[in-house]
């Protein structure tokens, strides 16, 4: 088995973050300050625990490639996308993700940590996908579900080990 972390946040994901904790910290800081009612803390209160429910659930830690196939490992939980299921996979620009996939929305958690769920696309129809970043992607083609799209620290090297495997 070969480990792959996820990759750093581009600087626009890491910007968007910090951003977005400035939701729950207004309402928690906010009431205190203004003299407004208690049940904005409480407001805060459920969007931290929004917050760390992203970071558990659907924020993976790492990517493992094995015989088994890729595992998408997160703080709560893994998720094993089977090698039988595995075609290919390549590397991908945004440039030519937005070529040959146009337009996109996601569905999911977006801008806390990066992107995670489902991605719907003009041209390719829906993709998992779990990025930290806005380029050098991965994308891992599957026979039976949707791709995976996902930037770990190394693609590169992930796609080499994966395409050892799928050949082999």
């Amino acid at each position: 088995m070969t480990s792959f972390p996820l990759a750093p946040m581009s600087p626009l994901i890491r910007w968007m973050t910090v951003a977005l904790f400035g939701i729950p910290l207004a309402f928690l800081v906010l009431p205190t300050a203004s003299g407004a009612p208690p049940p904005l803390a409480g407001v805060g209160l459920a969007v931290l625990a929004l917050f760390a429910a992203i970071w558990i659930w659907w924020r993976p830690t790492r990517f493992e490639v094995s015989a088994e196939g890729v595992r998408i490992v997160f703080p709560g939980r893994g998720r094993l996308v089977p090698l039988q299921d595995v075609s290919g996979c390549r590397l991908v620009s945004s440039t030519a993700f937005k070529g040959e996939f146009g337009w996109a929305m996601r569905i999911g958690a977006g801008g806390l940590w990066g992107g995670f769920g489902w991605l719907w696309t003009a041209k390719g129809g829906l993709l998992d996908f779990y990025i930290s970043r806005t380029d050098d992607f991965l994308l891992i083609e599957r026979r039976s579900a949707p791709h995976l799209l996902i930037t770990p620290e190394r693609p590169d090297a992930m796609a080499q080990a994966i395409e050892a495997l799928v050949r082999g």
